[in-house]
């Protein structure tokens, strides 16, 4: 996926059970966070993070969604746990995740094994790639997220 590719529409369960799809939030850019495992220390600190900056995205006018292979029950047990205020999408089959090309061969205790490569997408109002943040670091990506979407948000006005 490159920037300036539209994205194609997907749907998927939320931790509320219900569905979801991208065309859902059309005319709104979304943030959209894949990460790892839910309840894991990186993925906490991230999903915090959008957290602790969702009134500043959601005030920039971006819709917050975060992804992972983990089931609706336990994207559920995350989002209370840590009181998220966005809604979380179970990739259980990895469909999206092999969509956006965030699966990735990891080392895990010597093992070589497929896992999600932390990553987000800032996804235009027109379903249009904005910007990829790969590689992400947990501390402080909510803030960078939010200063791209506003950078972009200059752009287009």
């Amino acid at each position: 996926m490159e920037i300036n590719d539209k994205v194609a529409d997907f749907t998927l369960q939320t931790d509320e059970d219900k569905t979801v799809s991208l065309s859902d939030f059309a005319g709104k850019p979304v943030v959209l966070f894949f990460y790892p495992k839910a309840d894991t220390p990186g993925c906490t600190i991230e999903a915090c993070g959008f957290r602790d900056w969702y009134t500043k995205l959601t005030s920039a006018g971006a819709v917050v969604l975060g992804i992972s292979r983990d089931t609706p029950r336990d994207q559920a047990k995350f989002r209370a746990k840590f009181s998220l205020p966005y809604t979380l999408l179970a990739d259980v089959d990895e469909k999206v995740c092999n969509q956006f090309g965030v699966m990735k061969e990891k080392n895990m205790y010597g093992k070589k094994v497929m896992g999600i490569a932390r990553t987000t997408f800032l996804i235009g109002p027109d379903r249009t790639l904005i910007h990829i943040f790969p590689k992400v670091t947990p501390e402080g990506h909510a803030e960078e997220v939010l200063a791209r979407l506003d950078e972009w948000k200059k752009a287009h006005k």
